[in-house]
C-alpha cells in the first residue's frame, strides 16, 4: 500500500489515476499549453469516502460517475473509459492510499499532444486525458458550520444561463463564475454567496444546492433555475420525503430567503451546513433549525451504514469487496 504524502497539514495519495495506471503524485502534471489551461476545457466530480464500522465507503459513486459522464458527453468530451472503469478505478486509487476518509477527484479535461500541438478554441485536435486524485478534506465550510450555521450574502453576481453555459454539466469553466461569487463573498465579510438566476429567481451558492423550510415544507430551486443537479440535493429530497416531509421544487424569490423558517446548503463538500443569517438578516433562530438537524441526522446514519437509504437503494461502496459483500446493509 502507498504511503501517504503530506503537502502542508492535508494528507494526500501518493498515487493518482492516470488514463488507466497509477502515478505518482508529483508525476501528475500537464504541459502548460494543455488546452484545458487556456480554455477550461475540463469536466470533473467531488466525491467523498466516508469510515463507518464496516469499512470505508464511497458515497453515492455510481450517482457521481454518471454525472460525470454526462458532463463529459454534453462537451463532446470523448474518451476511452466506461463509468464501470472509472468506478473501479476511483475504489483502486482509494484503497492505494491507505486513507480511511477522503475527498475524491476524478477530471477529464482536454490536454496537449507534443508530438502534433494544435492551439486555438477548437478543441477536437485536442487529446482528452482522465485523471483520479484523492487526499484528505475536511468541513467545506468550517467545523463547527455543521451546528452553528454560516453567514451568506446574495451575490451581485447572476448565476450562469444554461443557453450560454450547460449548468447541468460540472465542467471547471464554470466555476470561474462560482470564484465571483465566493470571493465577493469573502470580501465582503461572509463565508459564502448565493447567486440569483437571469430572471432574479434564487439558483444556488457558489458550489452548494439550496434548500429552505417554510411552514414545515422543503422547498428547493428546480433545475430550470441554472441549477447544477446535485448528488447531495438529491439524497435530501429523497431522505424528507421518506420522513414524510412534502418536498417542493418552485422558484424561490430573493426576499422569501430573509422570510424563511431554516435555509440551509448541500453539496458533497458542504454535506447539509445550515445558514443563519443572510445579508445579516438572521433566519429563524439563527442556527440550525429542528427539520435541518433531523435531515443531517438522517443523512449521516447512512454515511455511517445504521440505516438504509431510502427506497432500498445502495448508496455506499465499500473500499474493500469483503466489506462491501459482508456489510451492506440494503441487500
Amino acid at each position: 500500500m502507498a504511503e501517504n504524502k503530506d503537502v502542508s497539514t492535508m494528507r494526500v495519495s501518493s498515487k493518482v489515476w492516470k488514463n488507466g495506471s497509477l502515478i505518482n503524485w508529483d508525476d501528475a502534471r500537464i504541459h502548460v499549453m494543455s488546452h484545458v489551461i487556456h480554455y477550461g476545457s475540463s469536466v470533473f466530480e467531488g466525491i467523498r469516502c466516508y469510515a463507518n464500522p464496516n469499512g470505508s465507503a464511497v458515497f453515492r459513486l455510481e450517482e457521481h460517475i454518471q454525472r460525470l459522464m454526462n458532463s463529459a458527453k454534453i462537451y463532446r468530451m470523448t474518451q476511452s473509459y466506461s463509468r464501470d472503469d472509472i468506478m473501479k478505478a476511483t475504489v483502486d486509487v482509494i484503497r492505494e492510499s491507505g486513507l480511511t476518509e477522503c475527498y475524491i477527484r476524478p477530471i477529464i479535461f482536454r490536454g496537449l499532444d507534443e508530438a502534433k500541438p494544435a492551439f486555438g478554441v477548437n478543441p477536437f485536435p485536442n487529446p482528452v486525458d482522465c485523471y483520479i486524485a484523492v487526499w484528505e478534506w475536511g468541513k467545506y465550510l468550517g467545523d463547527e458550520a455543521l451546528e452553528n450555521g454560516i453567514d451568506v450574502c446574495v451575490s451581485s453576481w447572476n448565476r450562469i444561463t444554461s443557453n450560454a453555459m450547460p449548468a447541468m454539466a460540472k465542467a471547471g469553466a464554470n466555476y470561474m463564475n462560482s470564484q465571483l461569487i465566493k470571493m465577493e463573498a469573502i470580501l465582503g465579510g461572509f463565508s459564502e454567496g448565493i447567486a440569483l438566476d437571469d430572471r432574479g429567481y434564487v439558483s444556488e451558492g457558489s458550489g452548494e444546492n439550496l434548500f429552505m423550510v417554510v411552514d414545515g415544507k422543503l422547498l428547493t430551486p428546480p433545475l430550470g433555475a441554472s441549477i447544477l443537479p446535485g448528488i447531495t440535493r438529491d439524497s435530501v429530497i429523497q431522505i424528507a420525503r421518506d420522513l414524510g416531509i412534502e418536498v417542493i421544487e418552485t422558484t424561490v424569490q430573493r426576499a422569501a430567503l430573509y422570510l424563511a423558517d431554516e435555509l440551509f446548503f448541500t453539496g458533497t463538500a458542504a454535506e447539509i451546513t445550515p445558514i443563519r443569517s443572510v445579508d445579516r438578516i438572521e433566519i429563524g433562530a439563527g442556527k440550525a433549525g429542528p427539520m435541518t438537524k433531523r435531515l443531517q441526522d438522517e443523512f449521516f446514519k447512512i454515511i455511517r451504514a445504521e440505516r438504509p437509504a431510502p427506497n432500498g437503494a445502495n448508496w455506499l461502496t465499500y473500499v474493500n469487496a469483503g466489506e462491501q459483500l459482508s456489510a451492506n446493509i440494503n441487500s
